[in-house]
Order: C-alpha cells, then sequence, then structure tokens
C-alpha cells in the first residue's frame, strides 16, 4: 500500500512535469495549472473516496483525475486538446470531466464547483443515497460568497460533502495572512457550527486518515465537514508565472517540505523500500508519463465542423451552427 502510494505520488510529479514541458512545446493552449508539490494531498484524499463517491474540484486538477482512476494517457489528451481527452478536447486543463470515474469537474472560475457539489450532496440525501461529495478548493476560494453560501446551507440541511481547502500559503501572489482576516481557514467552519480541521498537507498518511474519518462520518451521519490542508506550492501559479514575488527563503522552505522527496526518504528509512526499488518505481512513473503524452501526441484533433458540439446539452431551438467564416446570409 505504501509502495502504491509512492508510485501515484511520483506519476503525478513527472506527470506534471511532463505537462509543463508540453506548454512550452505550445502543445498546450490556455491555463495550466500544477499540482506539483501537493501531491500528498492529492493521493491521500483520493484513498478516502470509494469509486462511486463525487469529486469537484478547481483547475488545478490533473492529479486529482489521475488519482480518481481516470487514465494519464486520457487526461493528457484533454490538455492537448485531443478527442480521446477526459472532455473530448473541449475542456483542457481546467475542465476535465468523467461520470464513470465521479469527476465531475475541473472549474475554470474561482468557487464555481461550490454550489454545485452542494447540490450534488443535496441530490444525493433526496435520493437517500450512501455517496459522499467532495469539493476541493484552493485557500483564496475561502473569501468567495459562493463558499460561505454553501457551508451555512449544508450545515443547515445537513448534507454529506467535505469541503477541502487545499492551502498552499498563496491565492495567486498574495499570502493568507494578506488577504484573509481569519487565516487558520478550517475555523471558519465554526461559524456553522460544522466541524473543521487542519491537517499536513505534505503527509499523504494524516491526509488519508483524517478524510477517511469524515467522509466516513458524512456517509453515516450527513454531516458536512471542512478540511484544510496546509501544503507548499512548488513552482508559480501557472506554468507561465514565474513567480517572482517569493524569496529565497520561501522557496528553499517549499524545497524542503518536497512531499514526494520526503515520502520516498521515509520509506527508505522504514525498510519498505531499496534505493534500486526506489529507482524502479520512479522509473515506470517515469514510463506511464511519457506513455500518456505518446498518446496524446498520436490523439486526432477535433474536427473543425463540430465547433459548436455540446454547446447546449439539449437541442435549442433557432441555434446557429454557422461558424465564424461563413456567410449571415445566403444569396441564391
Amino acid at each position: 500500500m505504501l509502495r502504491d502510494y509512492f508510485y501515484e505520488m511520483t506519476l503525478i510529479r513527472r506527470f506534471e512535469e511532463r505537462a509543463a514541458q508540453g506548454y512550452t512545446q505550445a502543445k498546450i493552449g490556455g491555463y495550466c495549472h500544477l499540482n506539483l508539490g501537493e501531491e500528498a494531498s492529492v493521493v491521500g484524499l483520493m484513498r478516502s473516496l470509494r469509486k462511486t463517491d463525487l469529486l469537484f474540484t478547481n483547475y488545478r486538477e490533473h492529479g486529482y483525475a489521475i488519482a480518481k482512476g481516470i487514465e494519464p494517457g486520457r487526461v493528457m489528451a484533454e490538455l492537448y486538446g485531443r478527442t480521446t481527452g477526459t472532455s473530448k478536447g473541449w475542456g483542457g486543463s481546467m475542465h476535465m470531466f468523467d461520470v464513470e470515474a465521479g469527476l465531475l469537474g475541473g472549474y475554470g472560475i474561482v468557487g464555481g464547483q461550490i454550489p454545485l457539489a452542494t447540490g450534488a450532496a443535496l441530490a444525493i440525501d433526496y435520493r437517500s443515497g450512501d455517496q459522499v461529495v467532495m469539493c476541493q478548493m484552493g485557500d483564496g476560494t475561502t473569501n468567495i460568497g459562493a463558499f460561505h453560501e454553501a457551508l451555512n446551507i449544508a450545515a443547515l440541511w445537513n448534507l454529506p460533502v467535505i469541503f477541502v481547502v487545499i492551502n498552499n500559503q498563496l491565492g495567486m501572489g498574495t499570502t493568507v495572512e494578506k488577504s484573509s482576516a481569519e487565516s487558520e481557514l478550517h475555523k471558519r467552519a465554526s461559524a456553522y457550527r460544522m466541524h473543521g480541521e487542519r491537517v499536513d498537507g505534505n503527509d499523504v498518511l494524516a491526509v488519508r486518515d483524517a478524510a477517511s474519518r469524515l467522509v466516513e462520518q458524512a456517509r453515516e451521519t450527513g454531516r458536512p465537514a471542512l478540511l484544510e490542508l496546509v501544503s507548499e506550492r512548488l513552482k508559480g501559479h501557472s506554468v507561465v508565472d514565474p513567480g517572482k514575488y517569493r524569496d529565497e527563503e520561501s522557496m528553499e522552505k517549499a524545497k524542503q517540505a518536497d512531499p514526494v522527496a520526503n515520502f520516498r526518504a521515509e520509506l527508505i528509512n522504514a525498510g519498505v523500500l531499496d534505493e534500486d526499488a526506489a529507482v524502479e518505481i520512479e522509473t515506470k512513473a517515469q514510463a506511464e508519463a511519457d506513455a500518456a503524452v505518446a498518446f496524446a501526441d498520436d490523439s486526432p484533433h477535433p474536427d473543425v465542423e463540430t465547433l459548436f458540439d455540446y454547446t447546449y446539452a439539449t437541442p435549442v431551438a433557432n441555434d446557429s451552427r454557422r461558424l465564424p467564416a461563413d456567410p449571415l446570409f445566403v444569396h441564391n
């Protein structure tokens, strides 16, 4: 099991490194936000969920998609805008979606996922289901109105949703202390008489144990909770962000907290791995990340004729299928 955790964390690290490379090669367009430095949080959280549980995330979700069970090739193909991607190439980096895996987005609008996740929890409660919803977000999201509205309604109606704040201590380039009057974000749960707690997001086992406890509590009682995971962001807010607002001391602190390197060392010190076994796992992870890139490279682009497909979930009267270069009127 511990070896599996190390493999998943390493795979996410190698995948994100290849994603960064693909972006600089102009194979990936739009925005691209990476989970570098948050691998322990990602794997620990996903290990607390059943396959049937639902996950809503923000735009930093590549690792979550992989850890939720989506093939890395399909995730990379989505980044590349190819038809074999999770959203047929239409969503890109910020909009992963896979109903079978229980990943219901990928949302580019800050906090856009929170009301929807709460609504999904309401649907589960209405149908007397046993699923739990996990709603992941960044620290900056806790300052928007939808965050407070969702926590309030989830507590009032006893909805089975776990709100997870990945506190990498920077909302883009602004520290939590400069943007939040209460910088211990889990304490915000107390305003809604909801359980809140803070965990070291660099410790995959601590994350797994805390998340599992809260998820099962929500499953049994319907009570929501707020879980804050404190981690470090190893790179800028997005691939194109050089992170010049961080000083050397901050960057060194993040490097020392690297969850992948530290978990590797812990497993070797505990005798779970030796150096050869660790290298073997790392080689396997690199090969899978490389294979994901090859799959994406070989996958087809969407046809231009499908440009307006999926605009609406159902047919809409007078919906125009005119392409940008087509004439508005056709004269006989």
